[in-house]
């Protein structure tokens, strides 16, 4: 047959959970580019369908199942691979599960080319290692802001989470490799790099090497023009990081900072690191070093003995402070977990009761927050036209749109803030 007209063979991804699991998709696509396969969106027909999962939330087990049938109906040919966490976790329920020809654990997910070749009806690979594999977002992901895995895993118990035993623990690139893998990325066109891990706090002591050390390698980078990064944990959060940030020049003003609850008597059962005084005044840190900062969080409602009076502490807490972000989830019951062991269970319909009374407040307080943008000037990098107008992300990482006839993807560009408009800031580009 002429090479020339040769069919290239194809591959879907979907990628649940967290912005690691987006970077290590990254880098396991780029691997099919570099043998040959087209990669395609997910539910287009596909030789391979790679679907990179999480663990987090108790729905895991039917998001698959779900994304498992779609697969199948979309490539009825292809080989289904099942990766990720949650393949960690529950590679014997996922076993049960119809159409699947390739089950690869937290590590096993980089070598899926050992196995794709194979002839037998079902593999599962789910050894554990304590190797590092590094990952970043590439072009194959057609992404604008680029993800760089600079650590995995993480050495804390807190009594709710299972990613210590999906992901092993703690783990890290060095400053050199990530460096260099920067590097790459700002060539490629990125103009954005997110630094992402399970727990980059912890990066000094896993490595041997300061993160901020790192931070300002990757933004003395000429070519980078905006750094965030992912997750922080509050306790790992410092004056001397908040220092390097600042003075870069380059840190777009957005934290994620976990809190998961306001009540010091649950943080003190999940095992958290800190009070929620401490963490209140590591809000007031930040604010102090980037006064126009947006702060992520993570919640988790319904934690096992969670009172209301507790729900309420939250919920104060979040209604009274500079939170802007809510990533809000209702307590899972992990399986080998502490919390899991504990026997005043919260039901079912309490939890998601309290998780919309937060959503709403959430979404009332990024609101808030985004009317306080109009008529100030705000740094933006446009992604994607959408019915006419180019969107993109703040510096603080609110969603703007303008009417432009130019081509702004992956451009950066001076917006002044005129409205909001279905949750999304309505901007003018300013012109020198």
């Amino acid at each position: 047959m002429d090479k020339s007209i040769e069919i290239k063979k194809k591959v879907a991804f979907h990628t649940l959970g967290c912005r690691l699991n987006f970077s290590e998709s990254g880098s396991i696509a780029q691997g099919f580019v570099e043998r040959g396969y087209e990669v395609v969106d997910f539910g287009e027909k596909a030789d391979v369908v790679f679907l990179n999962t999480c663990t987090v939330t108790d729905g895991a087990d039917s998001s698959c199942r779900n994304l498992i049938r779609k697969a199948q109906n979309s490539s009825p040919e292809g080989k289904i691979v099942v990766a990720g966490c949650y393949a960690q976790m529950e590679a014997d329920k996922i076993k049960q599960m119809q159409g699947v020809d390739l089950i690869l654990g937290t590590s096993e997910k980089y070598k899926v080319f050992d196995y794709l070749e194979s002839e037998s009806e079902l593999q599962v690979k789910i050894d554990k290692s304590a190797d590092f594999f590094g990952a970043a977002t590439t072009t194959a992901d057609s992404h604008t802001r680029a993800f760089l895995k600079i650590q995995d895993g993480c050495n804390y118990v807190c009594s709710f989470c299972i990613i210590p035993f999906a992901r092993g623990r703690s783990k890290a690139i060095s400053i050199d490799e990530a460096k260099s893998e920067a590097v790459k990325l700002a060539k490629s066109g990125f103009k954005e790099i997110v630094l992402t891990g399970v727990n980059i706090g912890e990066y000094e002591s896993t490595s041997g090497e300061k993160l901020v050390d790192l931070v300002q390698a990757v933004t003395d980078i000429p070519e980078v023009h905006r750094l965030r990064l992912g997750s922080v944990e509050p306790n790992t959060m410092t004056k001397e990081l908040l220092e390097v940030l600042k003075n870069s020049g380059k840190y777009q003003d957005h934290f994620h900072i976990p809190l998961q609850s306001a009540s010091n008597e649950i943080l003190t059962s999940m095992r958290r690191k800190y009070r929620i005084e401490d963490y209140r005044s590591i809000l007031e840190m930040v604010k102090s070093y980037f006064p126009q900062a947006a702060f992520g969080a993570d919640v988790i409602v319904g934690y096992p003995g969670e009172t209301e009076e507790q729900f309420l502490e939250t919920f104060n807490f979040l209604r009274n402070g500079p939170i802007t972000h809510f990533h809000i989830f209702p307590y899972s019951k992990r399986k080998g977990t502490t919390a899991a062991k504990l026997t005043d269970q919260i039901q079912s319909a309490v939890k998601k009761d309290r998780v919309r009374t937060l959503m709403l407040l959430g979404e009332a307080k990024l609101d808030e927050f985004s009317k306080n943008m109009i008529g100030k000037n705000s740094q933006v990098l446009f992604e994607q036209q959408v019915d006419g107008y180019w969107e993109g992300y703040s510096s603080n990482y609110l969603r703007v749109k303008v009417k432009s006839d130019f081509n702004l993807k992956n451009e950066i560009y001076p917006v002044l803030m005129k409205d909001l408009v279905g949750g999304k800031l309505l901007g003018e580009i300013i012109v020198d």
